[in-house]
């Protein structure tokens, strides 16, 4: 997928002139080649723009708002070449509203032993001038990432280029609009939640729509446009009709290519980037989206089952954090089916009743058209795979009655033993970290949903510097993992956010 803005960072350099001139002209030109070169690596996923050395307080205000209203800057970078009396930066500090990034660096890589003096040690003390400005940042109680190292380095300009996507996703979070065809499921606790502190918390707007409104832009699709869409898919993925009539599942498959057109229309129509149905409240559709969803989520939009709107606008965050990545493997809705216990090979078989994301998909993608107990109508057209192996991450957005929580899981995703003819979907298995009986149990204690928001492109610690951008606890189960230092994580964590 590709996001819709052209975004890029703003990099803001600390100083003052109690050097004189020629100070800030050496600082100016370093700030430059910084710049240059950083955009020059091919490593950082967006542009870095140089903005004037900052020294006085009416220009870091009038900086830092410009940077507010400008919606093509999706954060500021800032660097204090020497020292920047941080008293100056405060007013700036508290009308900023986006994400920031504090790079404690200097120009030079070494010391200059041989011709080192206090000149050079004026100018060039970051060491000084950064602590300065961080004791402000956390005195002021902003959130912001931290990075340290020469900023030539590969480390370093690996934690930009991290943190870059991490931002996209805190800004485009303010622009989620998931829009949910029904209810949640009947009596589920996990899928409710509160849509008005998620909006207050997050910036997500999210709408209900009666499936009759979206029905009738299903069924405006024309046969014309249908059948274009069915001729894509019969090119594109394989056909197992398995003894069904050829015709009889092609007309299966041409319902599936009318809700994803239909539904298309209906999103972009309507501006929601993310969508939620449930099985139990269909209306007009002949079958329950599944094809469909599953495309629509490899085009980007967020997705959620049985009404859980949670899900899908952490999909939708976590597609646009990984958008244009090269080499991406994918990011998915998935849930948590059923275990494999043998010792040695546990792990949890992650499926849905269709609806999971082909771009985590390794190998063939095959149509199959297969009878669905719940929904109450016919036979549905759906996607067919195995995932990737490697690591990922499983995040669990909850609502806790007085705060959210995100619980993230570092996961090791496998390949099944054996094959599974007989299961008409999508899979993936993974054994959570540090182990099967650990990663579970942490994540039963946090109190994690069965529906999760999966990546293998997003990491760990992005997900945790969204959620602290977003001012909600993180709680992360990975290798270092054991259960009583997680109690103890999560008894702090009432007493920090159980406000």
């Amino acid at each position: 997928m590709k996001l819709q803005r052209d975004y890029k960072f703003w990099f803001c350099t600390g100083s003052q002139d109690l050097y004189g001139d020629e100070c800030l002209k050496n600082v100016a030109e370093h700030s430059r080649i910084i710049v240059e070169q950083l955009n020059k690596s091919g490593k950082l996923p967006f542009e870095v723009v140089l903005k004037p050395t900052l020294i006085t307080n009416e220009l870091i205000r009038k900086t830092f708002n410009e940077a507010n209203i400008d919606e093509d800057c999706a954060g500021v970078i800032v660097w204090c070449h020497t020292f920047s009396p941080a008293k100056s930066w405060i007013l700036g500090l508290q009308e900023y509203r986006k994400p920031l990034l504090h790079l404690h660096t200097q120009f030079n890589e070494e010391i200059p032993y041989d011709t080192i003096d206090m000149d050079f040690m004026n100018e060039n003390q970051s060491a000084h001038g950064d602590r300065e400005w961080g004791h402000m940042v956390t005195r002021m109680g902003i959130e912001r990432k931290v990075v340290v190292g020469h900023w030539d380095s590969d480390a370093v300009k690996d934690k930009i280029a991290s943190w870059m996507r991490t931002a996209i996703g805190i800004v485009e979070s303010s622009h989620v609009r998931v829009m949910r065809v029904a209810d949640n499921m009947r009596n589920v606790a996990v899928t409710e939640g509160d849509k008005v502190e998620a909006q207050l918390k997050f910036g997500w707007e999210v709408d209900a729509y009666p499936v009759n409104e979206i029905a009738e832009a299903v069924g405006a699709v024309s046969e014309s446009d249908t059948n274009a869409l069915v001729d894509e898919y019969y090119d594109k993925y394989e056909i197992l009709l398995e003894g069904r009539d050829a015709d009889e599942f092609k007309r299966h498959v041409a319902v599936q290519a009318q809700i994803e057109i239909g539904f298309e229309r209906f999103l972009e129509e309507k501006n929601y980037q993310a969508i939620v149905t449930h099985f139990g409240d269909l209306g007009a559709l002949k079958q329950l989206p599944g094809l469909a969803i599953q495309r629509l989520m490899e085009k980007g939009y967020g997705f959620g089952a049985e009404g859980d709107w949670k899900v899908a606008a952490m999909v939708r965050i976590m597609k646009l954090m990984s958008a244009g990545m090269k080499d991406a493997k994918g990011t998915s809705m998935l849930e948590d089916y059923t275990y494999n216990l043998v010792p040695g090979k546990e792990g949890i078989l992650q499926a849905h009743m269709l609806e999971i994301c082909p771009s985590i998909s390794e190998g063939p993608i095959s149509i199959k058209c297969q009878p669905l107990s719940m929904g109450d109508r016919e036979d549905p057209a759906r996607l067919v795979f195995t995932s990737k192996e490697g690591s990922g991450i499983a995040t669990s957005l909850i609502d806790l009655g007085n705060r959210f929580r995100l619980i993230i899981n570092s996961v090791d995703c496998k390949k099944v033993e054996k094959p599974m003819p007989k299961l008409p979907v999508a899979t993936a298995f993974w054994t959570p970290q540090p182990d099967f009986a650990t990663g579970c149990e942490a994540w039963i204690l946090a109190g994690g949903a069965h529906h999760t928001a999966f990546s293998y492109d997003v990491t760990a610690e992005q997900m945790g510097d969204w959620a602290a951008a977003m001012g909600i606890e993180a709680v992360y189960i990975d290798n270092n993992t054991n259960i009583r230092d997680f109690k103890k994580d999560l008894m702090l964590g009432n007493v920090v956010f159980g406000k």
